[in-house]
């Protein structure tokens, strides 16, 4: 596949009327803007990837007529603040977006749950919604969205803990099947997308699928925005075209010293230098949510291991035993390697340990420990046991 480069692009955040796309939506039928959706490539932008179109269609098949539109607002994953971005300049286009999700599967509620952190744009955002509502009025479309707002727990980014959260449960994963598609919020058909996702489905329509098509490769269509941190002179938000390699991403937000980047946050990989020229950003290489830290020759990876190991095991939410004592035996190996109270070697057995999370853990907080911790064990294990 040839690399495409660095390409800076300006789609989620261009300004666009909100009535004139959504009158153009409304006009389709529920089939033909589904199949806009699937024929653009677009993946869920909250780093799982799966197929938009895909989950509005298995969504929009089922009977039951209570359907709803969830937007996951809760950004919890460390080094990630694209969405705050989104929600603070273009939020009428997430509304948009989910309106026109609602009349693809046939859902009349949204329901935008928020993290507590972000409670401080919630009058901007109220006021965004009330011009929303109007819109939607004038054109004669039966559709409302509310606001949930969640209280820092990591979990409920997770989508079944989020419905959880929502009907006032404890913030818990449910088990899978039933999926969100046939059994979601209230236990009801549900599509949950990201907030990014949801205005790309806002640029798909005004553009075209064509257009968006264009953007990215083959199994990475479009642009991502991305949160760049870290030791970089350029921290901040960019949207870039998808499929560029590490080394293109570093040689344009490196220090110069930069060793390590790690994609996705801390549930994300960590790549090395002597990869950055082979790895794509992409769901063909290394996907993400859109945390970018970079690291240079300054710092500790044993520190930044720590550091996530110590994050994964106070947010787990203990319910499945992989995750809730796998996360400790971790952080703990970890240190006794460090400490010289084990030998080296001892770090095989962790990553044994790291893969058996990623296959029994219930979900995607235990399943993806192990990337992050894989990725600096089997790259920098020369940190970690001096």
């Amino acid at each position: 596949m040839k690399n495409k480069g660095l390409s800076k692009v300006d789609l989620i955040f261009e300004k666009v009327n909100p009535k004139e796309v959504l009158v153009k939506a409304f006009k389709m039928t529920n089939e033909e803007i589904i199949q806009q959706v699937l024929e653009s490539g677009l993946k869920g932008r909250g780093g799982a990837g799966f197929p938009t179109g895909l989950k509005w269609k298995y969504t929009a098949a089922e009977k039951d007529p209570e359907k709803y539109i969830v937007c996951n607002a809760d950004e919890g994953e460390p080094g990630t603040f694209k969405d705050r971005e989104i929600l603070d300049r273009v939020s009428y286009k997430m509304y948009g977006g989910m309106a026109i999700a609602g009349k693809a599967i046939g859902a009349k509620q949204g329901v935008v749950y928020l993290r507590g952190e972000y409670k401080f744009l919630l009058p901007q955002l109220m006021k965004e919604l009330a011009t929303f509502h109007k819109i939607i009025d004038e054109i004669g479309y039966n559709f409302r969205v509310r606001y949930c707002l969640g209280s820092g727990a990591y979990i409920c980014g997770e989508e079944s803990a989020l419905f959880e959260s929502i009907q006032g449960d404890r913030g818990e994963p449910r088990n899978k099947p039933p999926y969100p598609t046939s059994s979601g919020l209230f236990y009801k058909p549900t599509s949950i997308n990201n907030v990014e996702t949801l205005v790309t489905v806002m640029m798909i329509i005004q553009h075209g699928a064509e257009v968006y098509n264009q953007l990215g490769t083959k199994d990475s269509r479009g642009s991502k925005v991305f949160s760049v941190s870290g030791d970089t002179p350029t921290p901040g938000i960019f949207e870039l075209e998808l499929g560029m390699t590490v080394q293109n991403f570093v040689t344009e937000f490196g220090d110069g010293d930069t060793k390590a980047v790690q994609v996705g946050g801390a549930s994300g990989f960590c790549v090395p230098r002597k990869k950055f020229t082979d790895t794509i950003i992409g769901f063909e290489g290394v996907p993400t949510g859109g945390s970018m830290k970079l690291f240079n020759s300054s710092r500790s990876m044993y520190n930044v291991l720590h550091n996530y190991l110590d994050f994964f095991a106070e947010e787990s939410c203990g319910q499945c035993t992989p995750c809730r004592i796998g996360c400790q035996q971790l952080l703990k190996g970890v240190e006794k390697v460090k400490k010289g109270e084990v030998k080296s070697t001892y770090l095989n057995e962790l990553v044994k340990l790291a893969d058996t999370m990623k296959i029994a853990s219930k979900c995607g907080l235990g399943q993806s420990v192990g990337n992050a911790f894989k990725t600096i064990v089997e790259n920098f294990r020369e940190e970690i046991i001096y």
